[in-house]
């Protein structure tokens, strides 16, 4: 279950109460800050008995940050320091990421024993206290079962129509398998999740029904491991120590940023031009002026012209190039918002590809985005040379 409550400490109380009732671990996240709303932890203090005490090691490190970390002028505020005030009956937990410690209480009723861990709201610090603090210590206090995944990742497909393929096969699936659709603009994630006691027969039993998945989707399938688009695209280029670099219009560097997500990117990605601007393409791509007046930028004969000159100026084995109408204004009738030319190419070979989406500016963007690596992808593998 998850539960969404508000800084109102009756609410919080009550939710401690339910939540108990139908879990042995309860996970809260929020309200820990040293703000006047943050009421969590001294909720929690009384909640389970105990009274506010200065942890040192957590004074040391809130310290620590604001000295050498954050180095904020000035002497640290009164509240910042009661960032290492905890209640005297948890364990800490120690928040690297952060100055609001964590905290693990445990509970005993005629159910058994109960564990509660409050954490940070802020997502980077909770994540951290997931994986250093929280998850090796409930590992440590319950025997849990194993829970494994194999994610296979599609493109050009709708969900509807993916699940409508794979029914039988689905519908074949035991009890401890489950398969979870993830779509995402444009691709969807296959995720097959088993459950079990023995490690080794449940990876035997992922490897054959996914084997048997990979057969019906075959003609959509990109990869049979939990990957994005992009590097699935960067992969491919550094496996044949290839480039890329984009020349981007309507997208105006969202294809850069994704293919810069990951650390390594140098390795397969040179740069982009953002020519979001006429101008910028006929001075730096050295698209035609006359070419622009006569068709529009948003056109087959533009992407083509934006692929050859960013393989000139960036001196890269493959050119991604996007033009299109992001809306909500720009359209006609013979070009609606939401049109989009992509063009791809290497040194040999240029090609371009119109699509229709239907979605809102940043939608399209990145509907675009995705779609586009798409296409870099299937053009590497067809041209490798």
């Amino acid at each position: 279950r998850r539960v969404a409550v508000g800084d109102v400490a009756d609410d919080i109380w009550n939710a401690l109460d339910e939540e108990s009732k139908l879990a042995d671990i309860i996970l809260l996240t929020g309200g820990l800050g040293p703000t006047a709303d943050d009421i969590t932890k001294p909720l929690l203090c009384k909640y389970f008995g105990g009274k506010l005490v200065v942890n040192e090691d957590v004074l040391a490190h809130v310290k620590y940050l604001f000295e050498k970390i954050f180095r904020r002028p000035g002497p640290m505020l009164e509240r910042n320091l009661k960032q290492a005030e905890v209640p005297d009956v948890c364990t800490v937990l120690k928040n690297e990421r952060g100055t609001a410690p964590g905290m693990w209480f445990t509970q005993s009723s005629a159910k058994g024993e109960k564990i509660f861990v409050s954490m940070p709201g802020v997502p980077h610090e909770m994540k951290g206290l997931m994986k250093k603090e929280v998850i090796p210590r409930l590992q440590q206090h319950f025997k849990m079962p194993f829970i494994l995944h194999q994610t296979l990742l599609t493109f050009g497909i709708g969900e509807s129509v993916l699940a409508e393929k794979i029914k039988d096969w689905e519908e074949g699936l035991p009890l401890h398998l489950k398969l979870a659709y993830l779509p995402h603009y444009g691709n969807v994630r296959l995720r097959l999740t088993g459950t079990g006691d023995d490690k080794d027969k449940l990876e035997k039993e992922l490897k054959q029904q996914s084997e048997v998945l990979k057969q019906l989707i075959e003609e959509w399938l990109i990869i049979d491991e939990d990957m994005t688009i992009q590097q699935v695209v960067a992969r491919l280029l550094r496996e044949r120590k290839q480039t890329v670099a984009t020349a981007e219009s309507c997208t105006g560097g969202y294809i850069a940023h994704l293919l810069t997500m990951d650390a390594g990117a140098s390795n397969s990605f040179k740069g982009t031009v953002v020519a979001y601007d006429n101008k910028v393409k006929e001075d730096i791509l050295h698209v035609s002026h006359q070419t622009i007046e006569s068709v529009g930028a948003v056109s087959e004969e533009v992407v083509r012209q934006m692929v050859k000159g960013a393989l000139n100026e960036l001196k890269t084995d493959f050119a991604l190039a996007t033009s299109g109408i992001m809306g909500p204004d720009g359209g006609s009738e013979e070009k609606p918002v939401g049109t989009v030319w992509v063009g791809v190419g290497n040194r040999k070979k240029i090609e371009a590809q119109v699509f229709h989406f239907r979605f809102d500016r940043l939608r399209n963007i990145e509907q675009t985005a995705h779609t586009a690596l798409n296409v870099l992808r299937k053009f590497i593998i067809l041209n490798p040379d």
